[in-house]
Parts: C-alpha cells; sequence; structure tokens
C-alpha cells in the first residue's frame, strides 16, 4: 500500500513538473454560452454614481483584459465590452485568486448582474458585492464561491485585442481596457530601479520621445517586483487605468513590454536664432506705468524661448542689474512679445493685456538711460542696446521720456549696439536722437511691427 501511495504522488508530481509555467493552456471544457439582454450602456440607468443592488436578471458580455497570472493584479477583473476597438470598459471586484485559470487572458465571458451592487466611480463602473463600513456602503469585493455564479466563460473562441494608441490620444472611455502603446521608455532617473518595492505598490514613469508622461503602476508582490527595469525603448501593452483622475497604466505580465529599440534621441527644447530682436523699448514722458519692451520674431517659425534671457545694465554699471527669464514662451512666426512691469496699467492705456507681466526695476521698467542685451540658451548675446557702462543720459543711446524703436529694415539680431538700426526719442538726447518727449498711447506702438 506505502509504494502505491509513493508511485502515485511521484507521477502527480512529475506532472505537475511538465508545466512549464502557470499561463498553460488546459481544455476549454468548462464554457457556458447565454443570451444577453442588455449592453454597457444600460448601465447608465442602473446608477447614478451611488452604490446599487441589481435586482432585475441582467446579463451583459464582455472580454477579460486583466490577468493575476503574474500577481500584477489582484482583486480586480476588467472586463471591455468588445474584442476590438471597445468603447467602455468596467472593473469586477472579486476576493479570488488565480482567476486566470477560469477566466483567461482575452476570452469572452457573460456577466450575471442579478444581485450584484453596481457604481460609478470616477467616470466608470464598478461591479461586485458589497463592503459597509461606519454605515456607508461601497462595492467590494465579490467572495470566491459567489463569481462562479456570475462570471461565465464562453465557448466562444474570439479573443480581445490591444487598441493601438498614443500617450496624447488616451480618453475616459478606455479606462478598463487594453491599449498597446508604442515607442515608450523608462525615464533616465529610474533606469537603474527595480519595477516595485518590496511589498509594495509602486509608481514608475513611461515616456515618449515627445517628453510625454504615464506612470505604470506595479505591485509589489508580483512576480516581477525584484526586476530592473529595461533600458531601451518599445510597445507597452497594458489595462489602462484611472486613479485619482489620473490615468495610468497597469501591465499582466512582464511579457507585456516589448522593449527592443534603441531610447529616443534627446529632445532638443534649446535654440538660437539671430531672427529675434530687440524691436521697441518704451518710457512714455507722461505715464511710468505704460513702460514696456518688445522683442520681434522675425523668421517664418515659432521660436521657443526656453532659458533665454532678458539682462538691465542699469545705467553705467558693468554687471547685470536685474534680468527676466524667458522659459515658458514661445514667440510666434512674423509676431512680438511684448513685457510690462505694470500690466494693469499697460491695459488700461493701450487696451490689450501685456504677453508677459514683470515686476518693476526689471529690463523692461527702464527710465531710459539703460543698457539692454537678449542672451540665448548658450550664453551668446543675441542683441545688445547701448554701451555696457555708459551711462545713456545725454547719449545717442538715451530713450529717457521716450522710446528706442528700431528700424523696420533690420531684419537681423545684432550683438553690437548699431545707432543707425534706431530710431530714438527723448528729452536730453545727443545729436542724432529726436529731442521730442512721447506721448503713450499715442506715440508707442506696442505688438506691433
Amino acid at each position: 500500500m506505502y509504494k502505491k501511495i509513493t508511485l502515485a504522488l511521484f507521477l502527480f508530481a512529475l506532472l505537475i513538473g511538465c508545466v512549464a509555467d502557470k499561463d498553460f493552456n488546459a481544455p476549454k471544457d468548462n464554457c457556458t454560452e447565454l443570451t444577453t439582454n442588455a449592453t454597457y450602456a444600460d448601465l447608465e440607468s442602473s446608477t447614478t454614481g451611488e452604490i446599487v443592488k441589481v435586482l432585475d436578471n441582467i446579463i451583459i458580455e464582455g472580454y477579460v483584459v486583466s490577468s493575476d497570472i503574474e500577481n500584477n493584479f489582484f482583486g480586480t477583473i476588467h472586463i471591455q465590452d468588445k474584442a476590438e476597438n471597445p468603447t467602455i470598459g468596467i472593473q469586477f471586484l472579486v476576493d479570488t485568486r488565480d482567476y486566470h485559470l477560469n477566466y483567461r487572458n482575452g476570452e469572452k465571458v457573460f456577466i450575471k448582474l442579478k444581485d450584484l451592487y453596481i457604481a460609478k466611480k470616477n467616470g466608470y463602473y464598478v461591479i461586485g458585492g458589497v463592503f459597509t463600513s461606519f454605515g456607508n456602503k461601497s462595492v467590494g469585493r465579490l467572495p470566491s464561491l459567489q463569481v462562479k455564479e456570475h462570471l461565465f466563460s464562453s465557448c466562444n473562441t474570439t479573443i480581445a485585442t490591444a487598441t493601438k494608441t498614443s500617450l496624447t490620444s488616451l480618453e475616459d472611455y478606455m479606462v478598463n481596457t487594453l491599449v498597446e502603446i508604442e515607442n515608450l521608455e523608462f525615464i533616465e532617473e529610474e533606469l537603474n530601479l527595480t519595477f516595485a518595492e518590496s511589498k509594495e505598490e509602486t509608481e514608475r514613469t513611461l515616456k515618449d520621445c515627445l517628453g510625454n508622461q504615464i506612470k505604470l503602476i506595479n505591485s509589489g508582490y508580483s512576480d516581477f517586483a525584484d526586476n530592473v527595469l529595461p533600458i531601451n525603448n518599445g510597445s507597452v501593452t497594458a489595462v489602462l487605468i484611472k486613479d485619482k483622475n489620473e490615468l495610468k497604466l497597469q501591465i499582466r505580465s512582464i511579457k507585456d513590454l516589448n522593449f527592443i529599440n534603441d531610447r529616443c534621441p534627446p529632445i532638443v527644447t534649446e535654440y538660437t536664432s539671430t531672427a529675434v530682436l530687440i524691436s521697441e523699448i518704451a518710457d512714455p514722458d507722461n505715464n511710468a506705468g505704460a513702460r514696456f519692451i518688445e522683442l520681434y520674431n522675425n523668421s517664418d517659425e515659432p521660436l521657443d524661448l526656453n532659458n533665454w534671457k532678458l539682462n538691465r545694465y542699469t545705467n553705467a554699471n558693468t554687471e547685470i542689474s536685474s534680468s527676466i527669464d524667458l522659459s515658458g514662451y514661445v514667440i510666434n512666426a512674423k509676431s512680438t512679445l511684448v513685457m510690462s512691469p505694470n500690466a494693469t496699467e499697460f491695459t488700461s492705456v493701450y487696451g490689450f493685456v501685456p504677453d508677459i507681466s514683470v515686476s518693476t526695476n526689471s529690463p523692461a521698467d527702464s527710465n531710459g538711460d539703460d543698457n539692454l542685451e537678449l542672451v540665448d540658451p548658450f550664453g551668446a548675446v543675441i542683441d545688445l542696446f547701448g554701451v555696457i557702462g555708459e551711462d545713456g543720459s545725454n547719449t545717442n543711446h538715451e530713450f529717457e521720456d521716450g522710446k528706442a524703436e528700431r528700424k523696420d529694415s533690420v531684419t537681423k539680431s545684432n550683438r553690437n549696439f548699431t545707432f543707425n538700426e534706431w530710431i530714438i526719442f527723448n528729452d536730453t538726447g545727443e545729436n542724432g536722437t529726436s529731442k521730442i518727449p512721447q506721448i503713450a498711447p499715442t506715440d508707442f506702438t506696442p505688438g506691433i511691427r
């Protein structure tokens, strides 16, 4: 008798050992065909967001797109309405392990909703049992023994496929559905990290080649939690999740990552150009609050001013007195960029809001005897007004109570101040300038070159 038992255990162990992994394809001999009588759209009438117990014999169908085969999903089965191009997905909360053995990834299923609880959360539907805390009810995990009374595998062999999309094309209706996104990679700051911290849900950051980002949710109990993030670029197939009003991705298996491509080339965000120039500097005689400075882009393309700066050298100073960081601004083709130290007064005088509101004593708040330079992201002076180290009073670069306006014939910036490129008005300037104080708004043209 002892030998027979030992032999039986040996044969059983041998049989188990022949299975390569948990994802073996057992014969589909436990399937059911039911007749559906409702669509996901009909769920809208079942709840307005509050938890509701379904009392009618409602049957819907869908396709399982999540899997706990590598323990990255726990207690949630994500089901989309169609095998291809789904229009909605739902989340079924279950208190069962290894559900991938009964509801295989991608297969069609039927859901009997009667006696289940349903609610709308963050715009999508959640179904399951009921959870009560301090008298408040919410949708909770359905006990394991009850799951098979409500979720049935279809005999249909059609398998759901992922919707190919991009980070910028993700929409709320795709939540709880399967998506595939190409040309993704983990950000540089995380490349030496593992997928997850031990026993903790961990988020890692993916980006595309344009710099758009999305979080990848990983369980600290997943089979791949200790794996180091791949350094290459490739495609990600994942369930789209909405967590705290933010769209995120969750993979079912490490095989959902196909990172075989080279990483994206560096994103260039810093440019230089001689087509950007200082076009007008204003110090109105009648209103110091209406001062401004204007830049002009003479090219046929917009220019990102990331890390560009406009510096002011007050009077005869040889060190920068104040500066405007132009990062975050784009100056469009054949367009101006107007900066004002008093946006309220500027708007009142000139009738429109300046592009940039800056502080007093900034380069846009010069009283007419200062020197100004435009510097590109690489530290090179692109354009210059005045002579650094020389007080502008009584010189050919004084614009006190007046303005300095670039001649229309000037189409490129100049790193050296050249007097004949400018039309200058003031009250006490050198010969060659016009000693005619200028009155706002009549004598000024902010926003027009």
